[in-house]
């Protein structure tokens, strides 16, 4: 009888994987931290290597240093599915199991695999028509066909939609995230009835509050396009009983994925994985989309927006598809270069930029905000201006080092400061 396999050794790196130019600007009014990646390796005692991957500022699950002395010396075929782990430690447990094995983490599931292509979409924060323009163009040519992207009260989404369209084949397909800032059924509904009209909307994401059972319901009657909500709230039943959605947004641990997975597959309701990262987060992406026959809408993992996969061969992504990888464990093999090469020192926090955002709307009403979590959001989340005017426009002012820069900085370091442009 052989011996039970062991782990070896654990081991942390954590590194700063920079964004692409255009993200770059966008990203750091909110999502910064995102450049912070953290690797786990495992090694067991036959050899294996298993790595994995997470977002350390945003992550359904933090890898503990407890965690990583706890799985030291044990069978890590005895830790799968253990979602309390953490992200990148459960991860890199999958795949040197599979290694060790010789298969890919899809057949550790213990389902049978439905597809070899799982569709993807190119993701973006809130960001202006041009830009927005720009990164639809290079999904096409980067083998996309879906597109997701932040849709806010500050930026014109008529403006983002059409612009992408003037520069995208009929068959690109948008779906658009509010994180309820459409707020109710009476200001929302008019404009997903406009954005209906556009060959290219496909999906709505969270235009309104999800605890609001009853709005979401009278929404979806109104509207024909789908509405996706993040799974569990409101709870799964309710959703499925009062109809408030046409599918879900499906994220968080390997057994948590496939349990929300296969309930959302009873009832028969699509779904899209939301699993953000680099290379390594993709391909698990890929790995769980093979064996959830109901995970038919592109799933989100934000690799578009990083300079480096972190990879040596890049993952295959044609007519919005992406290969599920036929190797052992995630199919995949990490760049060592790159991991020496981005490598960061403690404190693992990216410097925040200092910036001033100002809202312009038609007619030179302006709002200037010290930042968008703390000043911006709260704003708009409390219906103080409109949800969605079109002519909308944000400003991003960087400190310039002027004094004009500085005495407005002060001045909406107390909160919002409302203005009027001749």
């Amino acid at each position: 009888m052989l011996p039970a396999l062991r782990i070896k050794d654990v081991e942390r790196i954590t590194l700063r994987v920079p964004f692409t130019e255009r993200v770059q600007r966008w990203n750091a009014l909110l999502v910064w931290q995102w450049q912070i990646v953290e690797v786990i390796i495992v090694t067991t005692d036959d050899g294996s290597v298993g790595y994995g991957e997470t977002l350390p500022h945003y992550t359904w699950g933090k890898v503990s240093d407890a965690a990583l002395e706890r799985v030291r010396g044990c069978n890590p075929a005895a830790l799968l599915g253990d979602d309390g782990l953490g992200s990148g430690l459960q991860m890199a447990l999958y795949d040197v199991v599979g290694k060790a094995l010789g298969v890919p983490v899809h057949r550790l599931f213990n389902l049978p695999q439905v597809r070899e292509w799982c569709p993807i979409a190119w993701w973006n924060t809130k960001m202006g028509p041009e830009d927005l323009a720009g990164e639809a163009q290079d999904a096409v040519t980067q083998g996309y066909i879906y597109h997701k992207f932040k849709t806010r009260p500050w930026i014109d989404v008529y403006a983002q939609v059409e612009a992408i369209s003037a520069v995208t084949p009929p068959h690109y397909r948008l779906d658009m995230d509010w994180n309820s800032m459409l707020l109710n059924v009476g200001t929302a509904a008019p404009v997903l009835q406009r954005l209906d009209q556009y060959e290219r909307v496909s999906i709505y994401e969270g235009p309104i509050l999800q605890r609001d059972v009853e709005g979401l319901r009278e929404l979806r009657r109104k509207v024909a396009k789908p509405i996706a909500l993040h799974f569990g709230q409101p709870p799964f039943h309710t959703a499925v009983r009062e109809s408030v959605c046409d599918g879900f947004v499906i994220g968080g641990g390997v057994t948590s994925v496939l349990r929300q997975g296969q309930l959302a597959g009873e009832f028969e309701k699509p779904f899209w994985l939301q699993m953000v990262g680099v290379g390594l987060v993709t391909a698990l992406s890929a790995h769980l989309g093979a064996v959830l026959p109901f995970a038919q809408w592109p799933t989100i993992t934000c690799l578009n927006n990083y300079t480096d996969d972190l990879l040596v061969e890049p993952l295959t992504i044609r007519g919005g598809q992406l290969r599920v990888p036929e190797g052992p464990g995630l199919g995949v093999e990490v760049d060592e270069e790159a991991l020496r090469k981005y490598v960061m020192e403690p404190p693992y926090r990216v410097p925040d930029e200092r910036h001033i955002l100002s809202v312009v709307w038609p007619g030179g009403r302006v709002v200037h905000f010290a930042n968008m979590r703390d000043h911006c959001w709260p704003h708009f989340m409390a219906g103080n201006d409109p949800a969605q005017e079109p002519g909308v426009q944000l400003e991003i002012w960087n400190d310039d080092g002027t004094k004009d820069w500085a005495d407005l900085n002060e001045r909406v370091q107390q909160g919002p400061v409302r203005d009027q442009r001749r």
